[in-house]
C-alpha cells in the first residue's frame, strides 16, 4: 500500500474506490458475439481481498440446448472457484 495516497499498487485510484474499498481496473476477456468475462480485484475496508467476476455467455435459442450450456457453465464455474479457493487456503505448517 502506498502510504502517501492510501491506495494499493494495483488500485484504479479513481471513482472505483469508495467506502474504504480499493478496486482495480477491470480485466476483460471478450469473445466477440459469444461471451464476456470481467474481473476486478477488491480490497474491502476490513482489509479482506477478493475477486469479483461477471460472466455473460450467449445462450442457444433452443431451451434444451440453453439448459445444457448452463449446466456446463455452472460445473466449470464451480471447478474454477473451488480451485482458486483451495489455492488461497493456507497450508498447515509441518512440525519440525
Amino acid at each position: 500500500m502506498n502510504r502517501r495516497s492510501g491506495h494499493t499498487d494495483w488500485c484504479g485510484k479513481d471513482h472505483r474506490c469508495g467506502l474504504g474499498e480499493h478496486r482495480s481496473e477491470e480485466i476483460v476477456v471478450n469473445v466477440a458475439g459469444r461471451s464476456r468475462a470481467v474481473l476486478v480485484r477488491v480490497r474491502t475496508a476490513a482489509g479482506r481481498e477478493h475477486a469479483e467476476v461477471r460472466v455473460r455467455v450467449a445462450l442457444a435459442p433452443s431451451e434444451l440446448a440453453a439448459r445444457r450450456q448452463l449446466v456446463g457453465l455452472l460445473g466449470d464455474l464451480r471447478q474454477a472457484v473451488t480451485r482458486a479457493a483451495v489455492t488461497a487456503r493456507p497450508r498447515p505448517r509441518r512440525a519440525g
